[in-house]
């Protein structure tokens, strides 16, 4: 039964052991306790913040980051833009120029074209009338080889030519 009905001096003892650690205890230990909890509890507050700073300044670099990229993105395409154009302009300027010279280049075979053809028109008409007159040349000196030949011929030419 002793555990049921404890003896008056056991109790006595315990709460005086009690009340004298926890008079002890608030006067050294407990405000250390509560100095370091508040510490504690200051320091994990700080730290919460500095982390929302941290994932804050985390989330401004990411936007920044995107904008860069969205930037150099926009950049690249203007660039690649400008490179078909000045390259569109370039065969453009190409071709312009390959039929500029094609078209010189055809006057001038045209030209040499003309100015050969009248030459061998030209060479062909002497030719012509060399022959022309060496042939004359042969009949006449054939026609007239005789004395009464060239004096018919004369007659005949005399009668031909009007007198006026």
């Amino acid at each position: 039964m002793g555990l049921l009905m404890p003896d008056p001096g056991l109790v006595f003892w315990t709460s005086f052991s009690f009340l004298t650690l926890l008079i002890l205890l608030r006067k050294y230990a407990w405000k250390p306790i509560l100095r370091a909890l508040k510490v504690r509890e200051e320091y994990i507050e700080f730290s919460l913040k500095d982390a929302d700073q941290a994932r804050e300044e985390l989330r401004k670099l990411s936007d920044t980051r995107k904008q860069m990229i969205e930037a150099s993105r926009l950049e690249r395409e203007k660039m690649i833009r400008e490179a078909r154009d000045l390259r569109e302009e370039i065969i453009r300027e190409a071709r312009t120029a390959a039929e500029a010279e094609s078209t010189r280049m055809i006057e001038q075979a045209r030209a040499q074209i003309q100015r050969e053809r009248k030459e061998s028109l030209s060479e062909i008409r002497q030719q012509i009338g060399l022959i022309s007159l060496e042939i004359a040349e042969k009949i006449l000196k054939q026609e007239l080889a005789s004395d009464e030949k060239q004096k018919h011929v004369i007659n005949e030419y005399l009668n031909q030519v009007n007198f006026n």
